[in-house]
């Protein structure tokens, strides 16, 4: 994974740098990132490596968040790769000292984005219903599916550039791996729960590779939202509605 160059060390600021510097105006979010974003104090505003040896008072919190959404969108405008500390402080219109009061690096900075997208598809994971064979089972799974696209758009840049291991490194992928096969087995343990209560409790979990028919349920899941996260003209809730009739008839299909 790439490092910050020399250029970007911090006695390089040209500013001060100092955790009650006046904020300057908030970056725009790409529309995609605000979409949906859960409300709350967010995992993220705690900050950076430096950030976490340290109490942070209101201002220290409102300048994270200020370089936390330059950085989101100069990750979805330019990609990971091509995205320098000196493009997140220009468009944060602050100093690359500031920037190291809260952040090691551009690496450091992505993970701290990272962790609010965790926080929020671990909620979701959590939330996966009980889908029983019959209408109410149907929409119980279709409002998941609503909340879990919904979530997708809130956090789509990061979730983009996580899918690119060879980019991100693999400390940072592993994360997003275990959270799919979590995410996985909770779709496999909440829909086969489901079709035994169907049975009325009588017999095994339906389909001797309940977890495998779940990962590809979900990884189809999350290529439809990665399409919808471009702007690939889909209409949004005929997808949500295909979606939960195939993934539904995967495990009910008897």
């Amino acid at each position: 994974m790439s490092r910050e160059s020399c250029q970007d060390a911090p006695a390089e600021a040209t500013t001060p740098a100092t955790a009650d510097e006046a904020p300057a105006p908030r970056p725009q979010v790409p529309p995609q990132a605000a979409r949906g974003r859960p409300a709350g104090r967010r995992p993220s505003l705690g900050g950076g490596i430096p950030a976490q040896e340290r109490e942070l008072g209101a201002q220290g919190r409102l300048t994270v968040r200020r370089l936390l959404e330059a950085g989101l969108a100069e990750f979805d405008e330019r990609g990971f790769q091509a995205v320098r500390v000196d493009d997140v402080v220009r468009r944060a219109k602050t100093s690359h000292g500031t920037f190291y009061l809260y952040f090691a690096n551009k690496d450091d900075l992505f993970r701290t984005l990272l962790r609010d997208a965790l926080h929020d598809m671990e909620l979701i994971t959590d939330e996966f219903p009980v889908v029983t064979a019959n209408e109410a089972g149907r929409a119980a799974l279709r409002r998941w599916i609503g909340k879990f696209t919904d979530t997708y758009a809130a956090h789509a840049t990061v979730i983009r550039i996580l899918s690119q291991a060879d980019i991100v490194g693999e400390e940072v992928y592993g994360d997003g791996l275990r959270l799919l096969f979590r995410l996985s087995e909770a779709i496999a343990q909440g829909m086969t729960a489901g079709a035994k209560a169907g049975r009325g409790g009588a017999g095994d979990q339906p389909g001797q590779h309940a977890e495998l028919t779940a990962l590809a349920c979900l990884m189809m899941l999350e290529r439809i939202n990665y399409l919808l996260s471009v702007e690939v003209r889909l209409p949004r809730e005929e997808m949500i509605d295909r979606l939960a009739a195939i993934i539904y008839a995967a495990f009910h299909s008897s």
